[in-house]
């Protein structure tokens, strides 16, 4: 097991400097923890030579209390630290100059998943543009991408088909730690930005090869195996297909009220991918789609994550739930993360030309041919924003 210096821990200490006689305001969420467990809003607020004047929350908020992945977050007030709380997934997902008012320098420090479809890093890209424009400095304290820092899989997004689950051409498994990506945003940015890299962390490693304690990033994120299939199994939020919330296993529970789990499984078992097993089983979700009705579907067993590629697996099994039950099967219709038009399966995959390719029965090895060039293409440019 590696020891990890975080790089909130970096800038509490070595870098402190950083911070000296400054007005912080601080995007954090229950995640932000050292290795002692202590949240990075009471360490600040204990902390001599600055001053913590403001809290911003991403989505589910800074203590992680809202369940539901499209709930609105309210301001507040932290009941630990008595500071301001702003909420970036409410009426405004971006810092307004009000909210900035009385700080200095902002700190993110976000425990990021690997995958281009999660809004904590937009939540980032967002705090850099309003630091752009109201001349405020930012410092991203890095933290390692849970699935490792060397695969990158999927289609990359297409410029026009921004949304709060995509706002920059990364391919679906990025491969890359939030401060990386801090990085590469700006470029097109150009705010005063500073990130503090960790100590001890390589691209090699996963999470738990790692002294780094996990916390659950957000409530449906509760542990390692569900980002490592995340990837793959967020596209079913396009869809009227249950992704597992509302159970113990979500994203690794996947199925729907009209599958027949026992054939379902035969059905995906037959691509013959590396690294996973698919178990026929029926679950019941207790909240969000199909709750409180039996589904039949099959649970994502990773077996050898090394070779295992969940994008692939991931648009799989809605390919097959098509296949096997057109008549039943559905896309998820609008609203769907303050997209009121647009396809929300569209919308996670940032294009329109997987859900097109599924449409039209084409074959896993068609739709991963179809981003390769894409996919390199990227690979070559994230080289210089790499800091291990």
């Amino acid at each position: 097991m590696r020891r990890v210096v975080l790089g909130l821990e970096r800038l509490l200490t070595e870098r402190a400097a950083l911070l000296r006689g400054a007005r912080v305001g601080l995007i954090c969420n229950q995640a932000s923890v050292d290795h002692e467990l202590r949240h990075a809003a009471d360490l600040f607020k204990e902390g001599r030579g600055w001053r913590l004047t403001a809290l911003f929350g991403p989505q589910h908020g800074i203590r992680g209390t809202e369940q539901d992945n499209m709930d609105e977050t309210p301001h507040g007030v932290d009941r630990e630290t008595g500071v301001p709380v702003y909420s970036l997934y409410s009426e405004t997902r971006e810092p307004t100059e009000e909210m900035l008012r009385e700080v200095d320098v902002l700190v993110v420090d976000l425990q990021d998943v690997g995958c281009r479809i999660y809004t904590f890093i937009y939540t980032m890209m967002n705090a850099l543009r309003a630091a752009a424009r109201y001349g405020k400095r930012v410092i991203v304290c890095d933290r390692p991408n849970p699935i490792g820092g060397v695969a990158v899989e999927g289609n990359v997004l297409e410029r026009g088909q921004e949304s709060f689950v995509g706002q920059y051409p990364l391919p679906t498994r990025h491969g890359m730690t939030i401060g990386e990506l801090a990085l590469m945003f700006n470029e097109e940015i150009g705010c005063d930005l500073e990130v503090v890299a960790m100590r001890g962390w390589g691209r090699e490693l996963w999470f738990d090869e790692t002294d780094v304690p996990w916390v659950m990033p957000s409530p449906n994120m509760p542990t390692l195996e569900t980002a490592t299939v995340f990837p793959g199994t967020v596209h079913l939020e396009g869809t009227q297909m249950s992704e597992g919330r509302g159970t113990t296993r979500p994203f690794e529970l996947v199925g729907a009220p009209y599958i027949e789990a026992a054939e379902y499984a035969r059905r995906l078992t037959a691509y013959g991918f590396s690294g996973v097993r698919f178990r026929a089983c029926y679950f019941k979700p207790t909240f969000q789609k199909h709750a409180g009705r039996v589904c039949g579907g099959v649970q994502i067993h990773v077996t050898e994550r090394g070779g295992f590629r969940p994008v692939e697996v991931g648009l799989a099994i809605i390919r097959e739930a098509r296949a096997l039950y057109g008549d039943s099967f559905r896309w998820r219709e609008p609203p769907y993360e303050y997209e009121y038009e647009r396809n929300p399966f569209d919308v996670i995959a940032g294009t329109t030309r997987l859900r097109e390719a599924l449409e039209r029965g084409a074959s896993i090895e068609e739709l991963a041919r179809g981003w390769e060039a894409e996919r390199a293409a990227f690979c070559l440019r994230r080289e210089r924003f790499l800091l291990y």
